[in-house]
């Protein structure tokens, strides 16, 4: 894997796939993110050698307690960052397109604090 940012997008689009679809393949990856299968094929992979996925014989993968833990994790980066940008006022393309790229090098601590003014502002 090239770098934080494509494992994180791996772990978060098999996590959406998962929501859709019975059973999950790298083609499915492929598919999802317009990324050549062998790039996908590389990028599970170095995922199952981090202990985040596992690859049945079928090819169905799955995520082992921590891949799932870390999934759920940018996910919700994902979900607080857009909500936040569209209170902004941007617009939803535009919320979804910049969360999609801020989640991946924002601080934890940063995050927290956005996180919090975010579930803040929906109680």
């Amino acid at each position: 894997m090239k770098d934080h940012e494509s494992e994180e997008m791996y772990l978060e689009t098999i996590l959406v796939l998962k929501g859709v679809r019975p059973a999950v393949r790298s083609i499915d990856i492929a598919e999802k993110l317009g990324y050549a299968k062998s790039s996908v094929s590389r990028g599970m992979s170095l995922l199952q050698d981090r202990g985040y996925i596992t690859v049945g014989d079928d090819g169905f993968i799955d995520f082992t307690e921590a891949g799932a833990q870390k999934a759920n994790g940018i996910f919700e980066r994902h979900g607080i960052l857009t909500k936040l940008l569209k209170e902004l006022g941007a617009d939803d393309a535009l919320a979804e397109s910049n969360a999609c790229r801020i989640e991946h090098v924002i601080d934890e601590e940063l995050f927290e604090l956005i996180k919090k003014r975010v579930n803040s502002d929906s109680v």
